[in-house]
């Protein structure tokens, strides 16, 4: 491997952690993405600093605002604690007593958050739990493959707090009922409308569709420290960052990740996206040129499920190639470097090689693995079928 390739590897050859090269995406589980210089810089500017940290959040505010068209907004530790936060805002709204006594007494407040069948998904977590954690029931509306208008119209009541809309490559991709069309019926009856959108590039569009409160990851496209970005509404802003005095103690921020936070926003502004589209691209077309000359396998280049603006290469894996989807990602993660693809998908046959987190010379990398690995003998694991297990989860921390 070249000596571009060695990027921080003292920490993680000093803490016996692998080198890993990621084509899977902006995972949580792989530290999520390339954290932004500017980032870096401004968390280890405010790190041996004092400050008063509601004032550091109105700072954080105006920056959100600027670059969401969101009324007001507020940092937290990431986006799962955003949906809990806002789900409770929704719920008690300025009353201290309520925030004070989630998740448990909320019998006297609106306390039922509609999801969209299709919605609910697992990205780690299940994201029904969110809502749980506030004290929020989750309501179901439709079925996992069709929702029809009338199941949201029919689930809203006296007790409905809030909706949560699930921007993600995990739900169902078809059959819901859209954004703008939730919010039609949404806003006439004063229901707020709560997106997640953790992994999503388009900072403004949710909230221009009739989102009221939108969640996006920092730690994600916008390379920022490990955090969640809740922006939208003031009274819902408001009565969402009040839950710090409650249940959002448990997921508070330290002064850096705000920082930091802010830093990966103005960064972003900045950005050079043409540049980095172009870089992906290259990265694209050689993979597809690599993939569809080893035998057995065929590469398409493919579009984001979600409409963010990067594309990935399916790899299709037929069983003439030696390997299943779900062998030939187990070889490629067993290598040196190990190399981690996208394989959520593997039982259907294929798998992604996302471009979006290479540093300078892996995706030439990632090419000669493939060829070296479809050129060497198979191993014993080449023919793996997925297995939904939680034993390696139970080995853990041996």
């Amino acid at each position: 491997m070249s000596a571009s390739l060695h990027h921080n590897s003292d920490y993680r050859a000093r803490h016996g952690l692998r080198s890993v090269i990621n084509v899977s995406g902006t995972m949580t589980s792989l530290g999520a993405s390339i954290m932004h210089e500017d980032a870096i810089a401004a968390m280890a500017e405010i790190a041996p600093q004092w400050v008063e940290m509601d004032d550091l959040q109105r700072r954080a505010s105006a920056v959100i605002s600027r670059l969401t068209g969101g009324e007001a907004g507020f940092v937290t530790a990431c986006c799962a604690a955003g949906i809990s936060m806002s789900i409770a805002g929704a719920m008690t709204g300025t009353d201290f007593l309520a925030i004070e006594k989630l998740p448990d007494r909320t019998c006297s407040l609106k306390n039922e958050v509609i999801l969209q069948l299709g919605h609910a998904v697992n990205y780690g977590a299940p994201v029904d739990q969110s809502i749980r954690l506030a004290g929020g029931k989750v309501v179901l509306a439709g079925t996992a493959t069709q929702v029809m208008p009338y199941h949201i119209e029919s689930a809203i009541n006296e007790n409905t707090a809030a909706l949560l809309f699930v921007v993600s490559h995990h739900t169902v991709q078809f059959g819901q009922v859209s954004l703008e069309q939730v919010a039609e019926i949404c806003r006439p009856r004063g229901v707020p409308v709560i997106v997640d959108a953790a992994s999503e590039y388009d900072l403004r569009g949710f909230l221009d569709r009739g989102a009221d409160i939108v969640i996006y990851s920092g730690h994600k496209f916008l390379s920022g420290p490990t955090s969640g970005i809740v922006a939208g509404r003031k009274d819902l802003v408001r009565a969402a960052y009040l839950q710090n005095k409650g249940i959002g103690r448990g997921m508070k921020v330290g002064k850096e990740s705000i920082a930091g936070v802010m830093a990966a926003l103005e960064a972003w502004e900045k950005r050079d996206h043409d540049g980095i589209r172009a870089r992906e691209t290259a990265a694209l077309d050689l993979w597809q040129k690599t993939v569809n000359a080893l035998p057995g396998l065929h590469a398409t280049i493919l579009p984001d499920p979600t409409h963010n603006p990067l594309d990935r290469l399916e790899v299709v894996v037929s069983p003439d190639s030696g390997f299943t989807a779900t062998g030939l990602a187990k070889a490629l993660a067993a290598g040196e470097p190990p190399i981690v693809v996208r394989d959520h998908e593997a039982e259907l046959g294929f798998f992604f090689l996302d471009p979006c987190n290479l540093h300078p010379g892996e995706a030439e990398v990632v090419a000669d693995a493939l060829t070296r690995v479809m050129n060497a003998p198979r191993p014993d694991d080449a023919m793996a079928l997925p297995r939904h297990t939680t034993a390696k989860a139970l080995r853990w921390p041996d």
